[in-house]
């Protein structure tokens, strides 16, 4: 077995101390919509609770995984997650929750919404796709139309659904994966300028996506009716102060903020806990960017360096989105806030992510050949792969 070094225990701390918060705030901010819904007040805790307790050994499992494994099941997750995405459209298995085609339920068993999968999928595929490729990744044959090539897939699928905040999360990922790899910055401008254009005439074609860039251009404008959702998260974050107005004293939960235990459990943290104590919750998922990226610095091989990477950028990337709606800085886009909204999908899928992220910190930055690692007389000060250029 090759050598190794400690797991970044700080990440490790950092993730596991989110998702108990996020876990005390669902017990706060969702018992009004859980007795509404439910009968109980405990619904979304309990669901939480038992979410977290199966994610956090799954956690576990996978930051003991070398993380070259991912590598070579990348290709067949990403076809998985791939049916997955079409599996949903399916009758009898999919199912759609408000104005998404975004899950898959089948009974006796928990709903899966493949667009959180998709997101990790998508990140291994292309670290592993770009290592194998990564001479030709500054040419427009060979680099950057496959590159959008596989992006075009999840877009396409998601698109389908509709789910544009994914589709957000992921091209943002995906092309973070691809600069840091050393593409070219005209091929990524000239790319996000015709996705723009192409995404213009589509948003204008779907009603609830031009009320959300109108309600974004203007609040007030029709604030009980388009502009309601940013109004009401405004009015909550605006009533926090710099204080807040106390644990489980939100008023603005009980009713006026929709989809509290989801996309605005910011706006109603911020109000129970005021501007002073929410930039510790900030503070925290700045802290992970920095983990991250540390960690990618220091390894040494393409997948393992792109991969932590895209989930980082992917994780903070997600959060400050969240934030950033919350705020009225951006349209809505219906993503949650990670390790802190309600959802198992996003809740287990995030852990393995930082799992990953973690077996990284363990094992990448030691100098060893994968594919002869079991040679126990190999020499440690073996050359490392050639790495993007962009971070040295």
């Amino acid at each position: 077995m090759p050598p190794s070094s400690s797991p970044d225990y700080r990440l490790a701390v950092t993730t596991f101390a989110l998702a108990i918060f996020g876990l005390v705030m669902i017990s706060s901010v969702s018992v009004y919509q859980s007795y509404n819904s439910f009968g109980t007040n405990d619904f979304y805790f309990w669901r939480t609770f038992w979410h977290l307790v199966l994610a956090l050994p799954i956690w576990f499992i996978v930051s003991q995984i070398p993380y070259r494994f991912f590598q070579k099941i990348a290709p067949l997750f990403f076809f998985l997650t791939i049916l997955l995405l079409i599996a949903v459209f399916l009758p009898n298995l999919g199912a759609n929750y408000g104005t998404s085609q975004s899950w898959l339920s089948v009974n006796f068993l928990p709903s899966i919404q493949p667009a959180e999968i998709a997101k990790l999928a998508l990140i291994l595929y292309m670290a592993a796709w770009i290592e194998k490729h990564h001479a030709k990744i500054t040419t427009l044959e060979d680099g950057f139309l496959p590159f959008c090539v596989i992006m075009g897939i999840i877009v396409i699928l998601l698109g389908l659904q509709p789910d544009f905040g994914s589709i957000l999360a992921a091209g943002i990922t995906a092309t973070a994966i691809f600069f840091v790899a050393g593409g070219r910055i005209t091929h990524i401008l000239s790319g996000a300028t015709l996705a723009v254009m192409l995404l213009i005439p589509i948003v204008m074609s779907k009603t609830y996506l031009k009320n959300r860039f109108l309600a974004f251009i203007d609040p007030t404008a029709d604030p009980l009716n388009i502009g309601y959702q940013i109004k009401q998260a405004l009015i909550a974050v605006g009533k926090g102060g710099w204080f807040g107005v106390g644990f489980g004293k939100s008023v603005q939960k009980f009713g006026y903020l929709p989809e509290v235990q989801g996309d605005t459990i910011f706006s109603a943290i911020a109000e129970e806990f005021g501007f002073l104590r929410i930039i510790l919750l900030i503070a925290a998922f700045s802290y992970i960017a920095y983990r991250g990226l540390s960690i990618a610095k220091k390894t040494p091989d393409i997948f393992g360096k792109l991969t932590a990477v895209g989930i980082t950028v992917s994780l903070v990337g997600q959060a400050f989105i969240n934030i950033a709606v919350n705020l009225s800085l951006l349209p809505i886009t219906g993503i949650t806030l990670p390790f802190i909204s309600y959802g198992g999908s996003s809740l287990i899928i995030s852990f393995i992510a930082v799992g990953i992220l973690i077996n990284i910190s363990r094992n990448g930055n030691i100098l060893y050949d994968p594919i002869n690692a079991n040679n126990s007389n190999r020499r440690r000060n073996r050359r490392p792969h050639r790495s993007p250029a962009r971070y040295y």
